[in-house]
C-alpha cells in the first residue's frame, strides 16, 4: 500500500500549475456557462457547482478561482450592496478596491421572477406581483438563496406587501416538479429557465420594477488579463455572443434533452443540429469517464481526514479517561462539533481559511470523525478492569508501559469500533464536500439536483453507499484477521 500514499497526496494537493481556474454556481445555466468559458479559453480548468454567490465570491477573492459567470444585479445588490441600477462603469469602480472587475457582457439578461401554473394563475386572475399580494392562501416554494438575498424575497416581500405565511424553502431544481404536482403554487424562477414553457408556467409581471437587470458577464480578478493574456483575448470574443433565446436553448439541452453540461456548451458553435432527447442510463452515467477521478477524490476525502482523526482522537480519548477533570470538556467539545450542520461548518471554514476545495472539506470531515473515536477510546479505557491495572503495577511496569502493553490492547476492540463508525460516517458526509469544489461522488449528486435527474443522483449516491459497505466489511475482516475481538474475549 505504500505506493498508494503518494498517489493520494497528489490528488489531495495537486501541483498548482499556472492554469486559469473557472468557477460556476450550482444551477444549470451557470454549469453550462462555466463549460463555455473553459472551451473558449483553452487549457482552463472548471470548478463546477461551488454553491451560492457567497462561496463563489470568497473563492474569487482568495484566488481559488480566477473568474466565473455572474450577473450585474447580483454584483450590485448581493456583493457590493449598492442601491439603484448602477452601470458597468460604476460596478467596476466599486469592484476595483477589491481587486476585482466585471467585463465581457455575454449578450443576455437572466432575471429573477416569480411564476405560477398557467391554469391556476388564470383561475385566480393573477398576472402581476401586485395581484399576488391579494392571495395569502397560495403556497410559496422558494430557493434558499432567493430567500436570503437582499434582492430576493426580503426586499420583494416589502416592496409588494406580499404574504409569507405559507413559505417553504427547497432546491431550485426540485421546485418545478413540486409546482407541477401542486405541492406549491408559486416559485422563483430564472427567466432563461428552459422548464418555464415545458411546465406551462406564467411569469408574473414585476410591475413595480423591483428587480434590477441581471446581465450576464464575467466577474474576474484584475490580474487575470496580465497572467493569462491569450486566454483573456479568447474570452473577449464571447462578448455579445449569446442571446436570451440561445441561452434558453442551451439550458433545454441539459434539462430536457439529457445532454451533459459539456455537451450542452458544445452546441453553442454547432448550430443546434440535434434536438433528440437522450435518456440518461444509470449504468452509463455510473461508469462514466469521471468515475475514477471522483473515486480517487472521495478516497482522499475519507481516508486522509480519517487518518488525522485517529491521530488526534485516540490520544484525546486516553487523556479524557486518565484526566478526569478534562473528561467533560473533551467529550463535550467533540459532541458539540458533531451537532454543527455540515454546510454551516464548511461556510465557516471557507471564511476562516480564505479558500475553497479540498482543505476546508478535509478539516470538516476530520472534525466530524472525532466524536466516535474519542468516545469509544474513552469507553474502552474505562472498561479495563482495576485488577488488570493493579497486576501491571505489581509487576513493576511504568505508567507508559502499562498504557502501551496492557490498557490500549485491551481497549482496542472499542477503539476499532469507533474508527469503523467514523470511517463509514465519513463516506456519506464526504458527499457534502462537492458544494465547495472538493469533488468526490457528491459532485454527481449536486449535478443531479440541478438537473432534477434521478440517474445522475443515483450515480453519485450508489457508489458512496457501496464504498461505505466495503469500508465496514474491510474493518470487520481486519478484526478477524488480527484477532483483536477474540483476544479481548479470552481476556
Amino acid at each position: 500500500m505504500k505506493w498508494f500514499l503518494p498517489f493520494l497526496f497528489l490528488i489531495a494537493f495537486p501541483v498548482n500549475a499556472e492554469t486559469l481556474k473557472v468557477g460556476s454556481k450550482r444551477f444549470t445555466e451557470s454549469y453550462i456557462l462555466g463549460e463555455i468559458l473553459v472551451r473558449a479559453a483553452g487549457g482552463a480548468v472548471h470548478r463546477p457547482g461551488l454553491g451560492n454567490t457567497g462561496i463563489l465570491y470568497a473563492a474569487l477573492k482568495s484566488g481559488a478561482i480566477d473568474l466565473y459567470p455572474e450577473y450585474t444585479g447580483t454584483i450590485a445588490k448581493e456583493i457590493l450592496k449598492l442601491e439603484g441600477s448602477p452601470d458597468l462603469g460604476a460596478l467596476n469602480r466599486a469592484l476595483a478596491p477589491l481587486g476585482l472587475g466585471a467585463a465581457v457582457p455575454l449578450g443576455f439578461s437572466n432575471s429573477y421572477a416569480l411564476a405560477m401554473r398557467e391554469d391556476l394563475a388564470e383561475k385566480r386572475g393573477i398576472r402581476s406581483l401586485s395581484d399576488l399580494a391579494r392571495h395569502a392562501d397560495l403556497k410559496l416554494g422558494l430557493s434558499q438563496e432567493f430567500i436570503g438575498r437582499a434582492d430576493g424575497w426580503p426586499g420583494l416581500k416589502a416592496a409588494y406587501a406580499l404574504p409569507g405565511d405559507a413559505l417553504s424553502g427547497l432546491d431550485h431544481g426540485l421546485a418545478y416538479e413540486a409546482i407541477a404536482a401542486g405541492r406549491i403554487d408559486v416559485m422563483d424562477i430564472y427567466t432563461t429557465d428552459a422548464k418555464i414553457g415545458r411546465y406551462r408556467l406564467r411569469t408574473l409581471e414585476d410591475d413595480r420594477r423591483f428587480f434590477p437587470r441581471y446581465d450576464a458577464m464575467l466577474l474576474y480578478r484584475l490580474d487575470v488579463p496580465k497572467r493569462f493574456p491569450e486566454a483573456w483575448a479568447r474570452l473577449q470574443k464571447l462578448e455579445r455572443g449569446i442571446d436570451e433565446k440561445t441561452m434558453i436553448r442551451l439550458n433545454a439541452a441539459a434539462e430536457l434533452e439529457g445532454k451533459s453540461f459539456a455537451e450542452a456548451a458544445a452546441l453553442l458553435n454547432s448550430g443546434f443540429k440535434s434536438e433528440n432527447k437522450i435518456e440518461r442510463k444509470f449504468m452509463s452515467v455510473l461508469f462514466g469517464p469521471d468515475f475514477w477521478r471522483l473515486t480517487g477524490e472521495h478516497f482522499v476525502l475519507v481516508f486522509v481526514s480519517l487518518a488525522g482523526s485517529i491521530a488526534v482522537g485516540v490520544p484525546l480519548g486516553i487523556v479524557s479517561q486518565r484526566k478526569k477533570q478534562l473528561s467533560q470538556l473533551i467529550l463535550g467539545t467533540v459532541g458539540v462539533i458533531q451537532t454543527i450542520p455540515a454546510l454551516a461548518l464548511l461556510a465557516f471554514l471557507i471564511a476562516l481559511l480564505g479558500m475553497i476545495g479540498t482543505v476546508p472539506a478535509l478539516i470538516a470531515l476530520f472534525l466530524y470523525a472525532l466524536l466516535p473515536i474519542v468516545r469509544n477510546t474513552h469507553a474502552g479505557m474505562e472498561a479495563v478492569g482495576k485488577g488488570m491495572r493493579q497486576a501491571a503495577l505489581a509487576l513493576g511496569l511504568q505508567d507508559r508501559d502499562r498504557l502501551r502493553r496492557i490498557e490500549i490492547p485491551l481497549a482496542m476492540p472499542s477503539i476499532l469500533a469507533g474508527i469503523k463508525t467514523s470511517a463509514v460516517i465519513n463516506v456519506g458526509t464526504a458527499t457534502i464536500a462537492a458544494f465547495v469544489g472538493a469533488g468526490g461522488y457528491g459532485e454527481r449528486i449536486v449535478s443531479g439536483l440541478a438537473l432534477n435527474d434521478n440517474a445522475t443522483l443515483l450515480a453519485g449516491a450508489v457508489p458512496a453507499a457501496a464504498l461505505a459497505l466495503v469500508v465496514q466489511f474491510g474493518f470487520e475482516l481486519g478484526e478477524r484477521r488480527f484477532g483483536w475481538m477474540g483476544r479481548a474475549n479470552r481476556t
